[in-house]
């Protein structure tokens, strides 16, 4: 079927119409056009000039160069417009954008009131620079401040704090307390409850840590239901009833199958928001603490002593490091007292400083840094008793 040609163009095919149709409907048009450019002697006709209309986009169809006439001209005009803005567009014309409608001329008094006829009068200083300030964020966000740590992790680096291996470290450490204290019933109900206090106590902070910490840490998509299992629990163990045993073989057995490349059986019951100090009570953590600042206080007593046992004393003071950030998070008790913050945090950076100096093989460095760490360990105690 042949597609009659007008102008140039080819003419639409339109349902329901013949070829025969558009034949007459085009020579028509042609000679009406005709007539009216004759009628008019005193318009000149356009410029007989070839014109070449660009490709759609998309289209395979070759460029045509076409002899316009009076109206094809202004047909072409508009055919090559609407072709570069469909380009620009890539390929599809822009939608009217929607925009809500304004506000009544006349407001009621309730609604005026809260506007102010010139918010220019009350505003003061400079207009604040937005750009600077977000990228200023964006800097700090490796800082590790108390503040930043949070209950999900938040910006805070822990990595700046304690490493992988330390955190996997710990788990696998008091994995040996546990088990002593639950070997009987008998060991557990004559003491052996406190030990498994400090110890699931020490777990739970560990996989609190391992479910935010910004490395590639063992056990992490289950360290938040282990770290709720392991708190509870070492909450529980206040006491050594037959209840508290039951479950501290529970989730020892939890942790035996975590160790073994399994998951937990039981699945934590939370109903609220994760708070840092659900994890371990304070006098839990600062049974941590003191058991890790002797043993570093040991291992830097010699020279000799702190080559030998480099790996130990990286792990027992990024232990302190994190605790000392944990135990300024907000509800934990002293959080919102200056003071004791500052001892925390004090106790941190030391604890920091001594890891750096270690890395380093150090020894004055270390040296000095332990001295700080218990120095101020020292200090709070003095103030604040657990």
């Amino acid at each position: 079927m042949s597609v009659p040609v007008i102008h140039g163009h080819r003419a639409p095919k339109v349902r329901g119409v013949t070829d025969s149709d558009m034949d007459d409907s085009v020579m028509d048009m042609d000679m009406n056009m005709d007539k009216a450019i004759d009628s008019e002697p005193s318009r000149q006709p356009f410029p007989a000039t070839t014109l070449t209309l660009p490709r759609p986009p998309g289209s395979s169809v070759a460029p045509r160069t076409i002899l316009p006439g009076v109206w094809g001209g202004v047909i072409i005009a508009l055919v090559f417009a609407v072709a570069i803005g469909d380009a620009a567009q890539g390929g599809r014309r822009p939608h009217e954008r929607q925009r809500a409608k304004p506000p009544a001329k006349e407001w009621d008094k309730t609604s005026k009131s809260a506007f102010l006829d010139d918010a220019f009068t009350t505003l003061e200083g400079e207009r604040p620079d937005f750009v600077a300030a977000s990228a200023a964020r964006g800097a700090g966000s490796d800082v590790g401040t108390a503040s930043s740590a949070g209950g999900n992790g938040g910006g805070f680096r822990w990595s700046g704090l304690i490493s992988p291996d330390t955190l996997a470290d710990e788990v696998k450490e008091q994995r040996k307390a546990v088990a002593a204290a639950v070997a009987s019933a008998s060991e557990f109900k004559g003491g052996g409850y406190d030990k498994a206090r400090e110890a699931f106590s020490a777990i739970a902070l560990a996989f609190g840590v391992i479910a935010v910490h910004d490395g590639d840490v063992r056990w992490k998509k289950d360290a938040e239901n282990a770290r709720d299992l392991f708190a509870r629990v070492g909450f529980n163990c206040k006491v050594g009833t037959d209840g508290s045993f039951a479950e501290a073989k529970a989730r020892a057995a939890d942790l035996e199958s975590l160790l073994d490349g399994g998951s937990p059986d039981k699945q934590a019951d939370r109903e609220e928001d994760f708070a840092w100090s659900q994890v371990a009570a304070r006098p839990a953590l600062m049974s941590r603490l003191e058991a890790a600042e002797q043993a570093a206080g040991g291992i830097v007593a010699s020279k000799d002593d702190f080559e030998k046992q480099v790996d130990a004393l990286l792990r027992e003071v990024e232990i302190v490091a994190a605790i000392g950030e944990v135990i300024q998070q907000k509800a934990f008790e002293y959080h919102d007292d200056d003071t004791y913050r500052g001892y925390s945090a004090a106790m941190r950076d030391a604890a920091v400083k001594a890891r750096d100096a270690a890395r380093r093989s150090d020894y004055d460095a270390v040296r000095a840094a332990v001295g700080d760490l218990k120095k101020s360990c020292d200090t709070c105690h003095g103030d604040y008793r657990s």
